[in-house]
C-alpha cells in the first residue's frame, strides 16, 4: 500500500464482492416469482437466522428500531411502564421506548466496557420498572449471567438490543438468545447487513413470535388475512433484502473472525504501554465480541482525530452526544451519569472491516501511536 493511500472507515464494496454472484442469482429467481413481500425468501432466512442465533423463532421486520418497538409492544410494555436503557447507546434504544408509550430510565455504564453493569441495573429498578434493554454496543456483550439473574429476581423483562452484535456470544450463547427477545438491525453497515433497511426479532416464545408476526402486518389474524385482531403496523422484511441476508449469512463467521483479529492488533498497539492513557474498550471474560466497531478511549480526541485525518485515515464517533443530552430526552435524565458523560468526549472509532489489509492495519496503528506521542509531547 502506498504511504499516501487513504484508509476508509469501512469497505462495504469488499463484502458485496464476496456475495455478488449469489445475490444476483437469487434476485433473478425472485424477479421471476414476483414474491417481493413475504414468501419463501423471507421464511427461509427467518429459519436460518433463528438457527444461527440458537432460538426457535426469528421474525423479520423493516428495521432494527422497529424490532425494538414491536418487541416492547408484543410484550405489552407501554404507558405507565419504565424501561431501563443504558445512556451510552444509539438513540434508537431510547427512541423505541418512547414510541411504545413507556418511559426510558437511563443507567450509567462501566468505565471499562462502556456497557451496562449489574450494579447500575440493580440500582435503577423501581416498582414501575417493566423491562431493561441490554445493549450489546460496538458488538460487545456485558455480564449476561448477572444481568439475567437481577432481571429475573425483579420480575422484569430482559430485551437484548443486538443491533451491532451479529455473531457475538456470551459463554457460548449467541447474542439475542439469552433475554426474552433479541432485536437485530440489518442496516447495510452492520456485520450482517442488507442492501437497505431491515431487522429481526428472535425469541424462544412461540406465542410472542405469533403476536409479533401479526403486529408487523397490520395486526392480521394468522387464520384469515382480513381479520385484524391487533392494532399493528407495516413493518415487514422485504424479500429482496432477505435474499441478500441469505447470501451473506454463510460468510458471517469468517467476517467476524477477521474483525476479532483486527481488534486484537488494535488492542496490542494501544495497550502496549507506550500510548499513554489511550486504550481500546475492554471485553469481559466470557464475551466473544463481534467488533462491529473498534472503539478507543482517547484523551484530547480532537487533536488525535485531526492527525489521523491528515494521514488519510477516516474515523467516526459512536456517539459524541449521549442519548439523554438530545432535546427530546432531556426530561428523562433524572440521575447523574458521569461515566457516559466523560466517555462521550473520549470515544474514537477506528477503521474496522473484515477485508482490512495488513498494510492498512499497520498504517492505522502507526498513525495512532504517532498521534498519541505528539499529544504527549505538547506543553501543558
Amino acid at each position: 500500500m502506498k504511504p499516501t493511500e487513504s484508509v476508509p472507515f469501512t469497505d462495504l464494496a469488499a463484502m458485496t464482492r464476496d456475495v455478488r454472484t449469489a445475490v444476483e442469482r437469487e434476485w433473478a429467481r425472485l424477479l421471476s416469482s414476483s414474491r417481493f413481500v413475504g414468501g419463501a425468501a423471507v421464511e427461509d432466512f427467518e429459519r436460518e437466522w433463528a438457527s444461527y442465533c440458537g432460538v426457535a423463532h426469528a421474525v423479520g421486520v423493516s428495521s432494527g428500531t422497529d424490532a425494538l418497538l414491536l418487541a416492547l409492544r408484543g410484550l405489552g410494555i407501554g404507558a405507565g411502564d419504565d424501561v431501563i436503557v443504558p445512556a451510552n447507546t444509539f438513540i434508537a434504544s431510547a427512541e423505541a421506548v418512547v414510541m411504545a408509550g413507556a418511559t426510558p430510565v437511563f443507567a450509567d455504564v462501566s468505565p471499562d466496557t462502556l456497557l451496562i453493569t449489574p450494579g447500575e441495573l440493580e440500582s435503577a429498578i423501581t416498582p414501575r420498572t417493566a423491562a431493561v434493554i441490554v445493549v450489546h454496543l460496538y458488538g460487545q456483550m456485558p455480564d449476561m449471567d448477572a444481568l439475567s439473574l437481577i432481571a429475573d429476581r425483579a420480575g422484569i423483562v430482559l430485551i437484548e438490543d443486538a443491533a451491532q452484535a451479529h455473531g457475538a456470544s456470551w459463554r457460548g450463547r449467541q447474542a439475542g438468545s439469552i433475554g426474552r427477545t433479541g432485536c437485530y438491525s440489518f442496516y447495510p453497515a452492520k456485520n450482517l447487513g442488507a442492501f437497505g433497511d431491515g431487522g429481526a426479532i428472535v425469541t424462544d416464545d412461540t406465542q410472542l413470535a405469533a403476536r409479533l408476526r401479526s403486529l408487523r402486518d397490520h395486526g392480521r389474524s394468522q387464520r384469515y388475512r382480513y381479520d385484524h385482531e391487533l392494532v399493528g403496523t407495516t413493518s415487514r422484511l422485504d424479500a429482496l433484502q432477505a435474499v441478500v441476508l441469505h447470501a451473506k449469512l454463510p460468510w458471517l463467521d469468517t467476517w467476524t473472525e477477521a474483525r476479532r483479529s483486527i481488534a486484537a492488533r488494535y488492542r496490542a498497539a494501544l495497550d502496549g504501554g507506550d500510548c499513554g492513557p489511550a486504550r481500546l474498550v475492554a471485553e469481559l471474560p466470557g464475551s466473544r465480541g463481534a467488533y462491529h466497531l473498534a472503539v478507543a478511549l482517547v484523551p484530547d480526541r480532537a487533536l488525535v482525530r485531526q492527525r489521523l485525518a491528515e494521514a488519510g485515515i477516516e474515523t467516526h464517533l459512536h456517539y459524541p452526544v449521549p442519548c439523554h443530552r438530545h432535546p427530546p430526552y432531556l426530561r428523562y435524565a433524572t440521575s447523574p451519569l458521569p461515566v457516559t458523560e466523560k466517555c462521550a468526549g473520549e470515544i474514537l472509532s477506528l477503521p474496522m472491516f473484515p477485508h482490512m489489509s495488513d498494510g492498512q492495519l499497520d498504517r492505522v496503528c502507526g498513525a495512532v501511536r504517532e498521534a498519541l506521542a505528539a499529544q504527549e509531547s505538547l506543553p501543558t
